[in-house]
């Protein structure tokens, strides 16, 4: 287990025993490799919410908003047609040749999304965090994996404006099989 996810069991437990998903046939309908330290989160975890707060986006969710296949290509829409009329503009780390973002949180009432800044030449395992305000131009960057990047806002060991309301003790998940029913 990736050692981030293995400190969030620590803090958050876990929902009862899940099943590992098929990554390969995942990873081959998204068109991606994912990061080691997500399919730990997922397998671990499964979809849903922690802290009533960050959704974790899982492949194959009964509701689309929450599924990560189908919000890869609806926020990609989105932004694109956000970037293509202005006035907002793109991050600078998008930039760099290759460079693209893969939604895999959705954070609960604000619009907002946490992306993986992704790279041609960037493996899943160095993917890091770029939040997005979503209703405004705000983006944080982020230098951690996804999984780093949710311990560390639940511990307090990192800021973000944009994730700025979470509690320090305390934390919860609940699983999308229970707050979805499917």
């Amino acid at each position: 287990m990736h050692p981030a996810v293995e400190q969030l069991t620590r803090i958050v437990p876990p929902p009862a025993e899940r099943q590992p998903r098929a990554w390969p046939t995942i990873e081959a309908r998204l068109g991606s490799a994912l990061p080691e330290d997500f399919k730990d989160l997922v397998d671990t975890y499964g979809g849903g919410v922690f802290d009533e707060t960050i959704w974790i986006l899982e492949p194959d969710c009964a509701d689309p908003d929450y599924d990560l296949l189908a919000m890869k290509v609806e926020r990609a829409e989105v932004l694109d047609r956000l970037w293509e009329i202005g006035p907002e503009p793109r991050p600078g780390q998008l930039e760099d040749d290759g460079a693209g973002l893969l939604p895999f949180a959705y954070i609960e009432g604000t619009g907002a999304y946490l992306y993986w800044l992704t790279g041609e030449n960037v493996r899943p395992e160095d993917w890091t965090v770029l939040a997005n305000a979503g209703r405004g131009p705000e983006w944080e960057y982020h230098p951690v994996s996804s999984a780093r990047f949710i311990l560390s806002v639940l511990t307090g060991d990192a800021h973000s404006d944009i994730l700025d309301n979470l509690p320090v003790d305390d934390h919860t998940f609940d699983p999308n099989d229970e707050i979805l029913g499917g």
